[in-house]
């Protein structure tokens, strides 16, 4: 008798290695990750590309005497604190008005102590950029709700610094003193190369960008300095705008999942790792609003939290004094061995810059071991905010616009 037949279980595909997408996954991950990097590239196109348009305004010699008047306008401490805030959201870069501040100090129309709120105005007014990028994020609450906590973190770091540290120093000259005695002692180094290289790789990129819209509107249209600048501003708005939106769908999905645990692992492991990258990423690039505008989508999209973004903002804070730092030692370097008058210039300059540093150094000291404060002030904001979305704009216009303007008017009635 035959033994019946045993029926073959149909054939079964084996299911791919665990850990390893298949290789129609992995292509969709490069390619997402192609997308994102195209779009970091726009992204820091469009706001380099808006810093150079409102910076073109503002030397026409109109704007110049406009601000003259403002600066002016700046001898109450007060005063001083919202010229800077006013003047850097105004023109998208703190290094313009600190740059400014310096040439008024070294040329003798400005002290010291009239120069220190100013600086720390400017710190306040250069987060108006990453507070704006937030707002990309304005349909979707969650989103927004992270993004916009991510953002005004750094808001809330800066105006808490300026709390505690104006009254210190309208009072005891806590910023001003040491950053005199800071410039005494290394004002002459040797060390310093009175001829430094500038190279900065990622404005090296963008800056075809930037004289291709100067070539375009006013070479070939013809448009005065002044509406060039200002169209050159809201291309790069519109850039700014649509980088955003690549990147943020791009952040979604498989692409945020990897990039969260890559962070977590790496870059933002812990708070001195990510205040080491914060620093030296803005020193390389020159630029806060950058650094700290490119962890905003991250942000809204989960791959980073506002604890981890944190202290690279305290690091970005201080990376972006490094520049001016070097330029300035470097200036009194070459100033050594010209007469007093010079010297005393270039003395002034590097004090402001020194007195920058200091302010970022000693809110970092305080607030970096309290920073629930303003992690939990910001997050708090963001969550008010998601509901009644129009106080995020209320909140720009009037923190970085009305308010100083206002004091302004008050003080100098």
């Amino acid at each position: 008798m035959s033994q019946p037949q045993q029926v073959q279980p149909p054939h079964q595909a084996e299911p791919p290695a665990l850990g390893r997408p298949p290789a129609a996954g992995r292509a969709k991950a490069y390619a997402q990750g192609l997308t994102a990097l195209l779009a970091v590239y726009l992204f820091i196109a469009a706001i380099n590309l808006m810093g150079h348009g409102l910076k073109t305004v503002a030397k026409v010699p109109q704007s110049k005497a406009h601000l003259d008047k403002a600066f002016a306008l700046a001898e109450h401490p007060l005063a001083g604190l919202c010229v800077g805030v006013l003047i850097t959201s105004l023109v998208q870069s703190s290094s313009f008005t600190t740059s400014f501040t310096v040439g008024l100090v070294a040329a003798g129309q400005m002290s010291l102590a009239t120069a220190i709120p100013i600086v720390m105005g400017a710190n306040i007014g250069t987060s108006v950029t990453n507070t704006l990028v937030s707002l990309v994020h304005l349909r979707r609450r969650g989103e927004f709700r992270r993004s916009l906590g991510g953002a005004i973190v750094h808001d809330f770091f800066n105006v808490l610094a300026v709390m505690v540290l104006l009254p210190l120093e309208v009072g005891f000259g806590l910023i001003s003193r040491p950053a005199k005695a800071l410039a005494g002692w290394l004002g002459g180094a040797a060390f310093f190369t009175p001829h430094p290289r500038k190279f900065n790789l990622v404005k090296q990129a963008v800056v075809p960008l930037a004289r291709g819209c100067d070539a375009l509107l006013q070479g070939w249209l013809g448009l005065s300095k002044t509406v060039a600048g200002a169209a050159t501003a809201v291309l790069a708005v519109a850039l700014l705008l649509v980088a955003l939106v690549i990147l943020v769908k791009m952040l979604q999905g498989l692409l945020r999942d990897r990039l969260s645990g890559l962070f977590s692992r790496t870059l933002f492991r812990n708070g001195a790792t990510a205040f080491v990258v914060g620093l030296l990423t803005t020193a390389a690039i020159q630029s806060s609003s950058v650094t700290t505008s490119l962890v905003v989508p991250l942000v809204g999209a989960g791959v980073l939290t506002l604890p981890q973004i944190f202290p690279y903002t305290l690091g970005a804070n201080i990376g972006t004094t490094v520049t001016a730092i070097l330029a300035a030692l470097a200036a009194a370097a070459l100033a050594a061995s010209a007469g007093p008058a010079v010297q005393a210039a270039a003395g002034a300059g590097l004090a402001v810059a020194f007195g920058h540093l200091l302010f970022n150094v000693f809110g970092t000291c305080i607030f970096w071991p309290a920073k629930w404060i303003p992690i939990s002030l910001a997050s708090g904001f963001a969550k008010r905010a998601a509901k009644r979305r129009l106080l995020a704009a209320a909140y720009i216009l009037v923190i970085f616009f009305v308010l100083p303007i206002v004091v302004i008017v008050l003080v100098n009635r």
